[in-house]
């Protein structure tokens, strides 16, 4: 969103916008309520999003987040909080290019130096899953497709 208004500013330089370079808005508009909806329920959800992410992956493969005999849970709360903050920012903005921009490109350098793509998949996996049964279906339908990018980026590469 925030790019396409700076790309209409300099399009529409000296001139009214026309109503097509205005669609954009109208778009936003109608999802406008939902998102700050969303944003404001993921900000409240976010702990339990978090607990029940981590409960499912202890269930699943309890050595999951240890590596080389280090425990990295902490780490891994925090990567995970950082991601469902930008990820919610992203759907307010309605700008998932910048999500991937900003976050998600970066955070893949970062989790491949720390051979953790298995966790990654395994993460927003259960996330997905969790996400569908705390957001209703239009929420679910705003959030997972960022969160399914974010497995995709983050997950193990398949050739």
């Amino acid at each position: 969103m925030i790019q396409q208004i700076d790309q209409l500013c300099v399009q529409a330089d000296g001139r009214y916008a026309t109503d097509d370079e205005l669609l954009f808005f109208q778009r936003y508009l109608k999802t406008a309520r939902l998102r700050f909806a969303l944003y404001q329920k993921l900000q409240k959800l976010e702990p339990q999003i978090i607990d029940k992410v981590l409960f499912e992956l202890k269930t699943k493969e309890p050595d999951l987040l240890i590596i080389n005999g280090q425990d990295l849970t902490a780490k891994w709360q925090r990567d995970t909080v950082r991601l469902i903050r930008y990820a919610a920012t992203a759907v307010l903005t309605d700008d998932e290019v910048v999500f991937k921009e900003k976050l998600l490109i970066w955070f893949q350098t970062i989790m491949q130096s720390f051979k953790a793509e298995r966790s990654c998949e395994a993460t927003y996996r259960a996330m997905q899953k969790v996400l569908k049964n705390l957001l209703t279906a239009d929420e679910a339908a705003l959030f997972c497709p960022l969160i399914e990018l974010t497995r995709v980026t983050l997950g193990p590469t398949r050739v």
